[in-house]
């Protein structure tokens, strides 16, 4: 992985570094946003065996599985959309969209139902083993609200966004029974632009 795009600017200089960032991906914005949604309605719009059982009809999973469809549909998107640039991930060394023309610009992806939270497990503040893949790069931050019993509305996408993370950037949890990770606010509210909210 090349050096950080960071490497030497105060933090009051992220938020401009990360605009030249985005202006550069080789995916537009509104691109991605339209992929984040549309996967979030394939969800919905899936019929599930011979009886066609729907989410949020007949079924309301959990926010871990909620995830789990998000974190796989978004990267079948891009790759049925851009079949010669971008593919999933094929090993644990991949990004979880490989962008095959120049990995620099391969994407992470991480869902949550916290309202702006963003996290990753334990090894996202410890040091990268060679075999696997870098946790410095692009990441696309997704946040979905959960099933809500009292409302019968299906729940929405939050927030999306796009930017560039550092290994420095995680924090792990202090506790040592902890397994969760996520960024530094500066490097949260600085190296992330937000695409899309729905408030």
């Amino acid at each position: 992985m090349a050096d950080s795009p960071y490497a030497g600017l105060p933090p009051e200089k992220w938020a401009a570094r990360t605009l030249e960032l985005i202006k550069r991906y080789p995916l537009k914005r509104e691109e991605i946003t339209e992929v984040v949604l549309q996967a979030w309605k394939d969800i919905f719009d899936s019929r599930l065996g011979p009886k066609g059982f729907q989410i949020g009809k007949d079924i309301f999973p959990q926010p871990q599985i909620m995830a789990f469809l998000l974190h796989e549909l978004i990267p079948l998107e891009f790759a049925t959309r851009h079949p010669q640039e971008w593919r999933r991930d094929l090993s644990g060394a991949d990004k979880d969209v490989v962008y095959i023309p120049d990995d620099r610009f391969s994407l992470e992806i991480k869902t949550s139902s916290s309202a702006n939270g963003i996290f990753g497990n334990r090894s996202y503040a410890q040091p990268t083993q060679t075999d696997k893949k870098s946790k410095s790069g692009y990441y696309l931050a997704v946040n979905f609200a959960g099933f809500d019993e009292q409302d019968t509305a299906l729940p929405s996408i939050r927030l999306i966004r796009l930017g560039w993370l550092d290994h420095s950037d995680w924090v792990g949890q202090k506790a040592a029974s902890g397994q969760q990770s996520h960024p530094t606010p500066a490097a949260k509210k600085h190296k992330l632009l937000r695409l899309y909210t729905s408030e």
